[in-house]
This record gives C-alpha cells, structure tokens and sequence, in this order.
C-alpha cells in the first residue's frame, strides 16, 4: 500500500512536470518569435526568455531523474546528490540571466506604465533563486545521511 502512495506521487509530479515543460514549449514556439523577429525593445527580452529555456529543461529533466530514483528507493544516493547539483546550478542561471534583465524590465515598466512587468521579473529572480537554495539544502542533508548510514554501517 505504502509503494503504491508513493508511485502515486511521483507519477503525479511527472504529469506536473510534464505539463510545466509543454507550457513553457508552447511559449517559446508561439509567443517568443514574435518578440524576437520585432526589433522592439522586447526582443532582449525574448532572447534572455530563449536563453532561460536551456536550463530550465535541464532542471526539469533532473527533477524527472530524482523522481525515477525516489520510485527505484535510491532517494538517498550519489545519483541524487547529482541531480539536485544540477537542479542548484541551473535555477542560479536562470536568477542571474533575470537579475541582469531586471533594469530593463525596468525601464519598460516605466514607459508603459505596467509595473507588473517588473514585478515578474523579480519574482521569477528571486523564485529561482529560492529554488537554488533549496536544492543546494536539500543535496547538504542528502549528502549527511549518506555519511551517517555509512558510518551506522562500519560500526555494526
């Protein structure tokens, strides 16, 4: 019973991952070109957005591995510990390419009058910047009970 719960959960996260990456796909085919073929102030926008793209879906290719190695009961290995080393550094990429496109998010809040603009630029900064420390906690107690099982295994 217990399995089957988990196997629920991590099949539910997959569809949510899923999900996440079709929508920022459909995104980046339909409503980036535009800003991009515009020559308008957007189009550094867009670009940053395309360059964005590139490691969030290896983060969400990582996320699916730690998955498979929570279904495989490898949730406390190397392999994980990777995964979310790879998770930390990608979502960091992604704070610093907002934090350097936050002043001219800026800039076309000011003109357009649309300080929403700005407020999603740094939510998303700051959001994956959370993330970042999240991950890089979560690989820290990873990498201790690792220590501590392999320790509790020389002493018996």
């Amino acid at each position: 019973m217990k399995k089957h719960i988990k196997r629920a959960s991590t099949l539910f996260l997959r569809v949510v991952i899923a999900i996440i990456g079709l929508a920022a796909l459909a995104f980046c085919i339909f409503a980036l070109p535009g800003g991009v073929t515009s020559g308008s102030i957007f189009t550094p926008i867009s670009i940053n957005l395309y360059m964005t793209a590139v490691p969030f879906y290896i983060a969400l290719y990582q996320g699916l591995k730690l998955l498979g190695y929570i279904d495989k009961d490898k949730a406390f290995s190397v392999s994980s510990i990777k995964a979310l080393g790879i998770i930390k550094y990608c979502t960091a990429v992604i704070s610093g390419i907002f934090a350097v496109l936050l002043p001219l998010l800026f800039i076309i809040a000011e003109q357009d009058d649309a300080p929403g603009v700005a407020g999603l630029g740094l939510i998303i900064t700051f959001g994956s910047l959370v993330l970042a420390i999240l991950a890089n906690v979560m690989q820290k107690l990873i990498k201790n009970a690792i220590d501590i099982k392999s320790e509790n295994d020389l002493t018996v």
